[in-house]
């Protein structure tokens, strides 16, 4: 069994993941009006996880953010 490596986290591209994030969901909220059954559930459910990245990037930026005005970073 081969093992998943994490890939390293590069904040510097967090703005631009965040707003790929936010036109993913609404691609598929488009979408999810469009389809039936159970792809309308795994539409929900991505929208889901969607939902706890982007508030997660967003946490990430602010803290930078905070990181740099403190001088950390």
């Amino acid at each position: 069994m081969s093992r998943i490596t994490p890939q390293p986290n590069d904040s510097a591209n967090n703005e631009e993941r965040l707003e790929n994030t936010i036109d993913n969901m609404e691609a598929a909220e488009e979408a999810f009006n469009l389809a039936d059954g159970k792809e309308r559930e795994l539409i929900k459910k991505a929208n889901e996880r969607r939902k706890e990245s982007i508030e997660g990037l967003r946490n990430e930026i602010i803290e930078e953010d905070k990181s740099r005005i403190n001088g950390y970073l």
